[in-house]
């Protein structure tokens, strides 16, 4: 059998690699030997390993979709810690996730100065974000490692996905941020920066959440 590093394999932007029959010691050896900084994200379900390298429009979208909701829980003074595409996982559940972008909300001070998490104990994100520019979420794991709630924006659109009985059910709106009509003014002040820029963006749309605020 001719074996190969780590390092020979390419992965093109937008493109993917699929690995069957990788064991939870071997998933944790490639996590060691690909390291923390690299552009690929991963994906690990019951022995299938997904290795997936982003496009740049992906990682524009969820870098400004990730500002919009950092920006929102600030003027709802809100406690909150971002950890991007930390990887989560459980070897119990054979289940393995690096998101675009996560959010510790309502569990942040469970959190709150910890280095490492392990999820045996500690709490998942209480939202992921996903953009699915190239279809590689997997809603599956994401409910085995019960994160509340699950978030991707795929064409334009946003679709917020809520955990009931260890499923997700797709909702008009968010049980972590309510009543503020996310599927709808989400994508819009997403366009909005791709024509006016980030901080003029961000500028109106802090100024609207004050609006909603006010009128509540």
């Amino acid at each position: 059998m001719i074996q190969l590093a780590l390092r020979q394999l390419s992965v093109p932007p937008g493109q993917r690699v699929l690995l069957h029959n990788i064991s939870w010691q071997e998933f944790e050896a490639i996590l060691d030997e690909l390291g923390d900084h690299r552009g690929s994200r991963l994906a690990y379900d019951n022995g299938t390993l997904e290795i997936m390298m982003p496009l740049p429009e992906h990682e524009i979208d969820k870098e400004l979709i990730g500002d919009l909701v950092k920006a929102l829980l600030e003027e709802l003074d809100i406690e909150f810690c971002t950890l991007g595409s930390t990887t989560f996982k459980n070897q119990a559940m054979a289940q393995g996730i690096e998101p675009d972008q996560c959010f510790y909300i309502q569990n942040e001070s469970l959190i709150r100065g910890k280095t490492r998490l392990d999820l045996t104990i500690d709490p998942p994100p209480d939202l992921g974000l996903e953009v699915d520019v190239t279809s590689r979420t997997h809603p599956s794991i994401y409910e085995a490692l019960k994160v509340p709630e699950l978030w991707r924006f795929e064409k334009g659109t946003l679709q917020i996905n809520v955990l009931q009985n260890d499923k997700y059910i797709q909702c008009e709106d968010s049980r972590i941020i309510p009543r503020m009509n996310l599927v709808q003014i989400i994508p819009e002040y997403l366009e909005q920066a791709k024509t006016t820029g980030r901080n003029a963006t961000l500028k109106v749309f802090r100024h609207w959440v004050r609006t909603q605020l006010q009128n509540s």
